[in-house]
């Protein structure tokens, strides 16, 4: 499958701009908390659409006249750069309305209590998801379930189902149900436009099956949906539009047992051109190739392993589908 130069990994755009000189929060949580929290200078990624996470965690912010959107809060210790990254770009956090989230562990919903604090404003998440974001507590229908950090209860949490939409002013995010890596995992897809061209964006939810010793996706009675879970996300993101793929964990996937560096793509912004219109966004020629299109997929892979061999052998899947070394 050909890949366009319309198609990024959007998070490799991270390649020069880190703030090692800045400080940054100490970060207990866990042993690579420290790497994931390290400080990036914020960007533009396409339109309005802007990066405002860590060195190793996704955070953006979408933005329109009458109130931004901002997807994924990171590390507790993360907020404040979250928010410093906003007002460099001249925003105020003020004007986010509504936060979201792709999933509910501590490293991609630890700061949203902060940020909603300041902001003041509404956050919305799937069914699964509400509960854990409202109490702050690991839900024991997760696969990690006794493994990771509890999160700060977040106060305003509504209930979106899979398929609805968040709108502010213009914008309009939609909500795709992609579990597996927690029940309530949820993707988003958007719009972005600049000069007369359009792309879809896409935030895609962790798809690795990582979880703690002594559960199995194959035999939980905790979370039987799981494996059923993970194939509708996987058809729910081959089906997408999708010119720009983030990921909560930006720099690195893993396929099968080997490493791989996503691809960097170092052309300038401006040598790149959009053959989409303002009317008509361009359809993706896949997803595969909006991961990494120099190596081979591992997606199918991913997928026999879970449901196929390992599966009928009774043992704990061990796909990292675009996962770091220890993802939470």
């Amino acid at each position: 499958m050909r890949f366009s130069s319309v198609l990024l990994v959007a998070a490799t755009a991270i390649l020069g701009a880190s703030l090692g000189a800045q400080s940054v929060t100490p970060t207990p949580n866990c042993p690579s908390c420290a790497e994931w929290n390290a400080p990036h200078a914020p960007f533009k990624l396409f339109g309005n659409t802007y990066y405002v996470g860590t060195n190793g965690l996704s955070a953006l912010l979408v933005t329109s006249p009458q109130g931004h959107v901002l997807v994924d809060g990171a590390l507790p210790e993360s907020a404040q750069q979250i928010a410093a990254s906003i007002r460099a770009l001249g925003f105020r956090v003020e004007d986010i309305r509504v936060i979201v989230n792709s999933h509910v562990h501590f490293d991609h919903a630890g700061g949203i209590a902060d940020l909603q604090r300041w902001s003041g404003a509404e956050v919305v998440a799937s069914a699964a998801s509400v509960p854990v974001l409202r109490t702050g507590d690991v839900g024991r229908d997760d696969p990690q379930y006794g493994t990771i950090p509890p999160i700060a209860r977040v106060a305003r949490v509504r209930l979106l189902p899979a398929g609805d939409t968040v709108q502010v002013g213009p914008l309009l995010l939609t909500a795709m149900h992609t579990g597996g890596h927690t029940p309530g995992g949820t993707s988003w897809t958007w719009t972005s436009c600049e000069g007369g061209a359009c792309w879809a964006i896409v935030y895609g939810d962790s798809q690795s099956a990582i979880s703690a010793d002594d559960f199995y996706y194959t035999r939980t009675t905790t979370y039987p949906s799981g494996l059923a879970d993970f194939a509708a996300g996987f058809a729910a993101l081959e089906s997408v539009r999708c010119d720009v793929l983030v990921t909560p964990h930006p720099a690195r996937r893993r396929c099968g047992s080997g490493w791989r560096g996503a691809r960097r793509v170092t052309r300038a912004r401006s040598a790149i051109r959009p053959r989409a219109s303002a009317t008509q966004p361009r359809r993706a020629p896949g997803w595969r190739s909006a991961w990494l299109p120099s190596a081979p997929p591992c997606r199918n892979r991913s997928r026999s392993r879970s449901r196929g061999r390992r599966a009928r052998a009774g043992a704990r899947p061990r796909t990292r589908l675009g996962a770091p070394a220890v993802e939470a």
